[in-house]
């Protein structure tokens, strides 16, 4: 079998609108690394986009999926629920940030995470409104495509979205945005556009993903938590990409003095299985009538057992840790390439969840050309990186937290000459 037959193939049966970044074909994977139909080795820094913080195919996921296989694969929870899912939810209620009751429920993609934390916060309000930031993403879904602030690609040729959604500024200082700047815009919004009390919800990202990995500052997160008091507003946090250690906290929120109403993940939930959640206060998720929440494959079994599975994974390895110790790795030899790469013009994030902005030198405008130059250069070298940023000027590094130190370094070594030669031009 042949990368270039299939690749021939794909463009024959699939729709061009399915993006897809490589041109050759995964045949195996295990922990850190992956193997294409040709036999090409590549060392994975996307992780299937933050799937896969535990590694492919790491041996106590398989088992665990493995055992579920042979009890059964699907009754519909809502038809025959099963304990699994309980216990699982006990598990979030009791790991997730809040010193109050909690209730879990679990679907399947990050977006229905997301559409359902607005369904919850409606219910719970009686309001419609909801705010969201300018470099979010919240999925693919028409309510998703609507929260999130980055057109190209998401947004464009499928409008019009659903009403009742605005947008406010994240707060970005690299390129002049202060928390002062976006609590600004929103106290504006509540003027000229939206009366706070017909608002739900306040929905971010602790660390933009899509939009390029940018960190909410410790006030902004005080700010919203504020707003939202004062005026009923439930805050939503976003945890998709950012949960399950990769931030070297389970959840991204734990950084911070600020507690969520309601909290979203998805992603490394499950490690590679299909399996998103809300969860929050017991009485906001109450807030649905019976029937209201859940969908045919929400909280499938073999997906449930993936996610204990992950859950002691993430405690025995102590996965949080290694996503300090590996970021901090990584961030210091980015910043000590400053001096001969002057195109890195910020290196930012918590834990192992690192970006490096590339800008033309001694400048703040993004280079898009110089970021696609890096990641080009990588794949051909075999290690795969993942871009970007409303400007696609930005790296992201979501190696697997399980990854072996020697393949750590040896992709670091990668690293280190793409940025030296694309800085040469």
């Amino acid at each position: 079998m042949k990368n270039a037959d299939l690749q021939n193939r794909k463009n024959a049966a699939t729709p061009r609108g399915v993006g897809v970044m490589c041109d050759f074909y995964a045949a195996r994977a295990e922990n850190s690394e992956l193997w294409d139909v040709e036999g090409r080795r590549f060392i994975d820094f996307a992780a299937g986009i933050a799937v896969c913080n535990t590694g492919h195919r790491h041996p106590k996921i398989v088992a665990a999926i493995r055992e579920q296989l042979d009890l059964f694969t699907h009754t519909a929870y809502q038809i025959v629920p099963y304990a699994s899912y309980v216990e699982l939810a006990e598990a979030i209620n009791q790991r997730a940030p809040g010193k109050f009751p909690k209730k879990t429920a679990f679907f399947t993609t990050g977006a229905e995470a997301v559409e359902n934390a607005i369904k919850i916060a409606r219910a719970a309000t009686g309001r419609p409104g909801v705010i969201a930031f300018s470099g979010g993403f919240h999925g693919r879904t028409m309510m998703g495509m609507a929260l999130t602030g980055k057109v190209a690609p998401y947004k464009i040729g499928f409008g019009p979205f659903p009403s009742d959604v605005f947008h406010a500024p994240f707060p970005n200082p690299l390129h002049g945005v202060t928390t002062a700047d976006s609590i600004k815009a929103i106290e504006l919004l509540f003027k000229a556009d939206v009366d706070p009390k017909r608002v739900a919800a306040i929905i971010f990202e602790p660390v933009q993903g899509e939009g390029g990995f940018y960190a909410a500052p410790a006030d902004f997160v005080r700010a919203l938590r504020q707003l939202c008091d004062e005026h009923g507003i439930l805050l939503i946090a976003d945890e998709v990409q950012t949960g399950f250690a990769r931030t070297g906290k389970l959840f991204a929120m734990e950084h911070y003095d600020v507690v969520p109403d309601l909290m979203t993940m998805a992603k490394s939930l499950a490690g590679g299985m299909p399996l998103s959640g809300v969860v929050g206060r017991a009485e906001i998720m109450d807030s649905a009538a019976p029937g209201g929440l859940g969908g045919t494959y929400a909280g499938n079994p073999l997906s449930i057992a993936a996610a204990h599975a992950v859950l002691s994974i993430i405690d025995e390895e102590k996965l949080c840790e290694r996503a300090t110790t590996l970021g901090d790795q990584l961030k210091n030899k980015l910043i000590a390439l400053q001096a001969s790469v002057p195109q890195i013009s910020d290196v930012r994030g918590p834990g192992a969840m690192i970006a490096v902005e590339f800008c033309k030198a001694g400048t703040n405008e993004p280079d898009t050309a110089f970021t696609k130059l890096v990641q080009t250069k990588a794949l051909e070298r075999g290690l795969l990186l993942l871009v970007c940023g409303v400007h696609g000027n930005v790296v992201r590094f979501l190696f697997p937290l399980t990854i072996q130190q020697a393949v750590f370094d040896e992709a670091i070594g990668i690293l280190e000459d793409v940025l030296k030669a694309s800085a040469k031009g």
